[in-house]
Parts: C-alpha cells; sequence; structure tokens
C-alpha cells in the first residue's frame, strides 16, 4: 500500500460550534412558539424540525486546512518522496499484473530566468498552472508530482505493453500543452520545457526509485542538448551528478589537448536574409560520451577556474575560423564570443586580448564580446567597467545579453560602448501567437532604436518567431530554426547552400513600367 501523497500535514475544519447553539436559530424561537400556540405539538414539531434541516443544510463546511510543521501552506502537488512511493506502487502493480508503467519528468528549460518574471508566490502559482496543464493530458489513474523546483514527474498507471512510439506520442502531447503561454497576475509567461522519460522494461531496475531516477537522467539528457527536446532513457546513460562529477577531474587535460573545440551558430540578418555573424560555442569531443555541450563544459570550466583559459582557447580558434572564411566569395562577418564574469574582472584582459589581436593581425572589429546577465549586473565594478571600455575603445564590438531578464541601467549601457542588445530566448517563445510578447519584443526594439543599438533575439525556433521578428523590426536571429551549431568544417558547406537559397528567391522588379 502506498501511503498518503501528502505527507506530514494536519488536516482540520473550521467550524462554529453546534448547530442548536447558531445564532442563526434564533430566528425561528418566535414560529416554534406560535406553532405550539396555534397548532400544538405537532406543528411546533413539524416547525421545529423544518429548522433544524434547515440549518443543517446551510451550516458552514470543514475547510481542510493543509499545514506543514512550522505553520506554512503546503503544495497541492505530491513532492520527491512521494513520487517515488506512487512509482513503486505502480510498478507492484504492473508486475502483478503482468502489465507495463513508466515515469516521465518535465522539466522547465531556463527555469531560473523564468522565475526571475515573477515573485515567490506567483512562481508558486506557476507550477501549479504547470501541473494542472500535465495533469489534464494525463488519464485520470495517472499520479503527478513536483520533484524538484521546476520539474515534475508523471507517473503512469499500469497498462497494456506501453512503447516507446506510445511514450514520444505522449511527451510531445505534454510539452504542446506546458509551453502554451501563461497568465500570471495579467501578464503573458512563455516557457519551453523539456522531457525524459523511462519504460519500466528499460529502467535499472524495476522499483520505484529506480524508474524515477532513469527518468530524471534522461530529463537531464534532454536538457542538454537544448530547449524543446525529448529524450528516452538508455541503459548505458549515466547520472548527470555523477557524470559531471567525473567531468570536472578530466576538463584540465580535455581543454588543453584540444578536445574542446569552437561551433559555430549562424545568425541571419531579417531585413537582407544574409548571414550577418556566426556565435562561438564550445562543445567537448569526447570519445567515450559524444558531443558534450554547455551544460557539461561550463560547470566544470567554473569548479577549476577555468573560465579564462577557455576564453583564450575560443578566442584562439575563432581566429581560425575568420582566416578559413576569409578565403570564401562571402564570409559571415564577424564572430560573438561569450565573456564571463571571471574573464572580465581580471585587470589585464583587456591588455592580453589587444596582444592577441596583435599577435594573429585580426582586426578588434571582426569579434564581438557578448556580456551575459552575470556581467552587466556587475557593471558598477570599476575593473570590470574598464575591461569592456578599453575593449570598445580597441574596436570590438559590445553586446549585452539577457536583455529584460535583469535590472540595467541606460547609462551603463552607454558606458559599455554596446552595438548591439540581444532579446532572451523567453521573450522570443510564441511570440508569433502571443500578443503580450509582440508587445514586450516590441517595446525592446523600440527601447534600443532609441539608443541607437540593433537587435538580436536569440533561440529561435520555429520560421514562425522569424518571420514575426522580422515584422517586429528586429535585426538579426539566431536559433534551431536558422541552424544548430556546427563545427568548422562544415560552416563553409552550409554557407555555400544558404546562399545558393537565397540567391534562387525571386526577386520583384521594381524598375518603372516593368
Amino acid at each position: 500500500m502506498v501511503k498518503s501523497a501528502w505527507k506530514g500535514k494536519k488536516t482540520g475544519a473550521k467550524r462554529k460550534g453546534p448547530i442548536l447553539l447558531r445564532r442563526e436559530m434564533v430566528a425561528f424561537l418566535p414560529a416554534v412558539s406560535l406553532a405550539g400556540l396555534w397548532f400544538g405539538l405537532e406543528g411546533m414539531t413539524l416547525v421545529g424540525v423544518t429548522a433544524l434541516i434547515v440549518a443543517w443544510m446551510s451550516r458552514p463546511l470543514a475547510i481542510p486546512e493543509e499545514i506543514e510543521e512550522d505553520g506554512s501552506a503546503l503544495r497541492a502537488l505530491p513532492q520527491r518522496a512521494d513520487a517515488e512511493e506512487m512509482m513503486q506502487a505502480a510498478a507492484q502493480d504492473a508486475q502483478a499484473a503482468g502489465k507495463g508503467t513508466a515515469c516521465l519528468v518535465i522539466g522547465i528549460d531556463d527555469p531560473a530566468a523564468v522565475s526571475r518574471q515573477m515573485s515567490r508566490a506567483e512562481f508558486e502559482d506557476f507550477q501549479q498552472a504547470v501541473g494542472a496543464r500535465i495533469r489534464g493530458v494525463l488519464r485520470n489513474t495517472d499520479r503527478i508530482a513536483l520533484i524538484d523546483n521546476a520539474r515534475h514527474a508523471a507517473i503512469l498507471a499500469p497498462t497494456h505493453r506501453p512503447d516507446l512510439e506510445g511514450m514520444i506520442q505522449l511527451a510531445g502531447r505534454l510539452q504542446q500543452a506546458c509551453d502554451a503561454p501563461y497568465s500570471v497576475n495579467g501578464r503573458s509567461v512563455n516557457i519551453t520545457s523539456h522531457v525524459g522519460f523511462c519504460l519500466m522494461t528499460r529502467a535499472p531496475e524495476p522499483t520505484g526509485p529506480a524508474i524515477l531516477s532513469a527518468a530524471e537522467t534522461a530529463a537531464e539528457e534532454a536538457a542538454r542538448h537544448g530547449p524543446g527536446c525529448i529524450r528516452a532513457y538508455a541503459p548505458d546513460a549515466r547520472p548527470f551528478a555523477r557524470t559531471q562529477g567525473k567531468l570536472d577531474s578530466e576538463i584540465t587535460p580535455a581543454l588543453e589537448d584540444g578536445r574542446i573545440v569552437a561551433y559555430f551558430q549562424p545568425q541571419i540578418s531579417t531585413d537582407t536574409g544574409t548571414i550577418s555573424g556566426m556565435q562561438a560555442v564550445p562543445r567537448w569531443l569526447d570519445r567515450d560520451r559524444g558531443i558534450l555541450g554547455e551544460a557539461e563544459i561550463l560547470p566544470a570550466i567554473t569548479a577549476n577556474g577555468l573560465q579564462g583559459r577557455l576564453a583564450e582557447v575560443m578566442l584562439f580558434q575563432c581566429f581560425g575560423a575568420l582566416r578559413e572564411w576569409d578565403k570564401l566569395p562571402a564570409g559571415p562577418g564577424l564572430v560573438s564570443l561569450p565573456i564571463g564574469l571571471d574573464h572580465v574582472t581580471d585587470p589585464k584582459m583587456s591588455d592580453r586580448l589587444k596582444w592577441e589581436f596583435d599577435r594573429f593581425d585580426m582586426a578588434p572589429q571582426r569579434v564581438c564580446l557578448v556580456l551575459h546577465r552575470e556581467v552587466t549586473a556587475r557593471l558598477d565594478d570599476e575593473v570590470v567597467m574598464r575591461n569592456i571600455a578599453h575593449c570598445a575603445k580597441m574596436g570590438c564590438r559590445i553586446e549585452l545579453a539577457g536583455f529584460g531578464t535583469g535590472p540595467i541601467s541606460v547609462s551603463a549601457i552607454r558606458r559599455t560602448g554596446a552595438e548591439r542588445i540581444r532579446i532572451h530566448r523567453s521573450f522570443v517563445t510564441n511570440v508569433e501567437r502571443d500578443p503580450e510578447q509582440q508587445r514586450l519584443v516590441s517595446a525592446i526594439i523600440s527601447f534600443a532604436a532609441g539608443l541607437g543599438l540593433e537587435t538580436l533575439a536569440e533561440g529561435v525556433a520555429t520560421i514562425g518567431e522569424h518571420a514575426m521578428l522580422a515584422q517586429l523590426g528586429c535585426h538579426h536571429v539566431q536559433g534551431k530554426a536558422i541552424s544548430a551549431p556546427l563545427p568548422l568544417d562544415e560552416c563553409a558547406g552550409w554557407m555555400g547552400r544558404h546562399d545558393a537559397r537565397l540567391a534562387s528567391i525571386p526577386r520583384p522588379d521594381l524598375r518603372r513600367g516593368a
């Protein structure tokens, strides 16, 4: 038997005392007295019974109060321990009946950016709304739980032969439900989600904790492959925490041996359709694990204090890429390179960067330094501002990322010498169908235009989002709707195919009389 899905609660009721002692009963006393006077005992009894029935039917109902030990209100959803017990019960029932079961873990992409858009109370209500969306897709016999701050688990009731194809379709329906716009205190909030799932037959053990843990591992794998991904648990998959601990110890030799390389994601001009730049992103080419992305690399880099060294390696590979692209008929223009907080807090950062440009005989104007939110939040630091100002004076283009997700003053934007701001993908999601998203993006673009800045939208996932951003006046876009990050040896081929498609598009003849 599974214990109650709501642990540590005390259920009470708000009562107003016995029915006969309620103040509302006073109104019936004259009627009872008159009935006894006019009709005798039978009339008085009839009116008295009527009064009792009316009082009972209008009594205040017991209102359950779910209270934690510290007195705070509990969330309505079961928590992680409950999810393990429910999964265990489902697995036992499935084995006893010769059926199967499965667990799905649905997570919010970039939950930190989502939570910054609302207060704590609003975020808790938002979690409840996500849970309601998930419950609406599942059967009445399925269960859900909130297993951490940004992930829900769906425990499926035993059924005959659940298969991979059915789980993929269910994961897609859950994503579609969760990714629709939310209304939070009159504001529209848009998210994307990832899903990992595990069939009981593929779990390491047919137990509740093992199946849930396997589904979480699949969800971690989905999150590492980018927004909106779905992954199934594979028996050779490793839990993220254990793998990450091993990566921390292997990151230094991988960085020095050239196994961490730059991939490049194209950026497109919405005015002309031409390639306007490439963003460099790190990828770890591991013989056993395959290609690892930023979700694995950056925590290991941070744990070992190698942010500066990673920036040097990425800059060196950007220079090599620019030289390769100079041989093409039409190159991508400039390369965007993200810069971390530990790099810009180095007092010698700008001097070292100047030395690198001189050593490779590369014009600083060909590199765009992307300052993420952690950097823009520290613009009051003299060392940080000095480095950014010197890089801008040197000729590097400056871009402010994550715009709209954190505070930054107009004076700080001016002081950085920024030429472009990046619209966070939380504002881009569903922009083609959500009027409030359109208003927010339009406001950001208007703000940038007033300061003479260009705009770039990141995380563009659909052609519809691309088209709407172009209509709203955004200058550049990047995302999987354009292309996933590419290794250097595939960039030239992609650029050639893109230019060929662009040249094949019929152009209207604007000559008079034509």
